[in-house]
């Protein structure tokens, strides 16, 4: 049965609740639902109701298709200026002998690695130092386009850069230009946490506001650059503040429509100041993943990072609204599994990541940044990959 035939039975079920069976015929007549409708499908719809709605518009946006990349982490540094309750992977300056910060030469050199490997995008992220300053970073994209042109630079968060712009006493309008000149081409979703004060005051006080954040990627934006947002979710917040949250981030994509992908971030509880809170489920997940696709209607794609959550979840969030599980990553990356991530050591072959995808039935799709289409996997068959025998079946006469 298809996805549209599975939504018209809900939608006919006499059984369903009115308001459950209002938001269906929304999704299946594609209207927008309301704020107050978001918070009703936390508190009131079940995992496989939200399945099927999810499910309906991945498939009408995507088919099939599942999009991955060939990518590769920078992390400058895990030292720290700012103190955020949640964050296992950060260290406290004062806490350096636990952390490391690398010189120009030591990033560049990571970069110069995978000279001969077909990665299309190097993702720059990590703690906030003020060596790290405009400068710095507008001479590391430069040097890095320099080296490898085709390389996408994809670099830094709002908390970046409103400090570094700070410290420069820059607007953000001209620090974002500045980046753009020196050879940034988008801007990760990380930062966003929760936008509300009522929870960032006690998760993440003193970094750039929600406020700012938003205005941040606006000014990017503006520059005819795309980003991605994400959402820190299963802590201390509650449902209204997730739907406030993505309520902010739709209102600026109707201006703008800059970003790109949405990528809910579970909160691991582990090394961390909020290791007393409890994870949400695998449950709680699929039904956040569900209601971030019916919710955010202007959004193109919903990612999941397979490296916080698992491959096992990562496969299941396909049937949840999901479309994109992120890419090889190749070990390159300690921000998820030093908060308790099931990933140790987050690294997949670009064959792991097809077979991944194609043992649920979707399309595994290999993609640049910017969503172009790099290779079309549904069909390759890899060199080592064991072939199908077929024998002939004995003839009776």
């Amino acid at each position: 049965m298809d996805t549209t035939s599975k939504l018209a039975i809900i939608v006919n079920n006499p059984e369903l609740s009115e308001p459950l069976k209002t938001i269906a015929q929304k999704v299946l007549n594609q209207q927008r639902i309301t704020f107050d409708e978001g918070v009703h499908l936390y508190q009131h719809a079940d995992l496989g109701y939200l399945g099927v709605l999810a499910n309906y518009i991945r498939e009408q946006k995507h088919g099939d298709n599942t999009y991955f990349n060939r990518n590769f982490h920078l992390e400058p540094t895990n030292l720290c200026v700012y103190d955020c309750k949640f964050c296992s992977y950060s260290r406290l300056i004062k806490q350096k002998e636990e952390g490391w910060a690398l010189t120009m030469e030591e990033m560049l050199d990571i970069v110069k690695k995978y000279d001969h490997e077909p990665v299309t995008e190097v993702h720059i992220v990590g703690g906030v130092l003020p060596q790290y300053d405009v400068a710095f970073y507008s001479a590391l994209f430069t040097a890095i386009k320099k080296h490898r042109p085709e390389l996408h630079v994809k670099a830094l968060t709002p908390v970046e850069y409103h400090y570094i712009f700070k410290k420069a006493k820059i607007d953000y309008a001209t620090g974002m230009r500045l980046m753009k000149e020196a050879g940034l081409e988008s801007i990760p979703g990380g930062g966003a946490e929760i936008f509300h004060p009522e929870v960032r005051e006690q998760i993440a006080k003193d970094k750039c506001t929600g406020e700012q954040w938003l205005q941040i990627h606006e000014e990017w934006h503006k520059l005819g650059m795309r980003s991605n947002a994400t959402m820190l979710y299963g802590h201390i917040e509650k449902f209204e503040h997730r739907v406030d949250h993505m309520e902010q981030l739709r209102q600026l994509q109707d201006r703008t429509g800059g970003f790109q992908t949405f990528i809910p971030l579970k909160f691991r509880n582990q090394h961390n100041q909020m290791s007393d809170v409890p994870e949400v489920s695998v449950i709680e997940d699929l039904r956040n993943y569900a209601i971030s696709r019916i919710y955010l209607d202007n959004f193109d794609h919903i990612k999941a990072y397979w490296a916080m959550i698992s491959r096992q979840t990562a496969q299941l969030s396909l049937n949840f609204g999901v479309d994109d599980i992120d890419g090889t990553l190749d070990d390159t990356t300690k921000i998820y599994s030093m908060a308790g991530a099931e990933e140790q050591n987050p690294a997949m072959s670009t064959q792991e990541l097809v077979n991944l995808i194609k043992q649920v039935k979707r399309k595994p799709i290999e993609r640049d940044t910017l969503y172009h289409v790099v290779t079309d996997f549904t069909d390759v068959v890899f060199e080592d990959e064991v072939k199908p025998q077929y024998y002939k079946l004995p003839v009776i006469n």
